[in-house]
C-alpha cells in the first residue's frame, strides 16, 4: 500500500508517541510505502527543524534520512487552480493525483475537507491505524 503523509502526521510521529508514531512504527516495519515530493520532503524538513529547537534532545536525522533513502519520490504534476483552503496543502493532492495514491494521512482540517477529491481519501492517523493495521 502506497501514502502520502501529511508533515503534521511526520512530525508528530517524531516527537511524540500516540497514532502518529504508530504510523512510523507500521512504515518502518514495512506495512506500507510512503510517497512524497521534493517540496513535501523539504516541509517535512523545516518543521522537524523549526520544533528540534524546542524538544532538542529529539534526533530528528536518523528518521528523515531513512525517510529520505526509503520513501518514493515521485515529480507531481500541479493543479490548474486552488483545491484546498490552504494553497499549501495542495501539494500533497497533487502528489497523490500524480502518483495515483488513494490515501493521505492527516490531521490537517483542510486537507480532511477536501477528502474524495479525485478519489483521494484523506484519514486522520486513528482512522487509518484502525481501518488498516485495526
Amino acid at each position: 500500500m502506497r501514502v502520502i503523509l501529511d508533515t503534521n502526521v511526520i512530525v508528530s510521529g517524531i516527537f511524540f508517541s500516540g497514532p502518529p508514531y504508530q504510523l512510523l512504527d507500521a512504515w518502518r516495519n514495512e506495512q506500507f510505502i510512503i510517497v512524497l515530493s521534493p517540496n513535501i520532503f523539504k516541509e517535512y524538513q523545516r518543521v522537524a527543524t523549526a520544533l528540534n529547537r524546542k524538544y532538542p534532545n529529539v534526533n530528528i536525522h536518523p528518521i528523515l534520512e531513512l525517510i529520505a533513502d526509503r520513501a518514493e519520490f515521485i515529480l507531481p504534476t500541479k493543479f490548474n487552480s486552488q483545491v484546498c483552503e490552504d494553497p499549501d496543502d495542495d501539494m500533497f493532492l497533487e502528489c497523490a493525483a500524480s502518483g495515483n495514491i488513494n490515501t493521505i494521512v492527516s490531521g490537517d482540517k483542510h486537507l480532511l475537507k477536501v477528502s474524495g477529491f479525485q478519489n483521494i481519501e484523506v484519514l486522520k492517523p486513528a482512522d487509518f491505524i484502525d481501518k488498516y493495521f485495526g
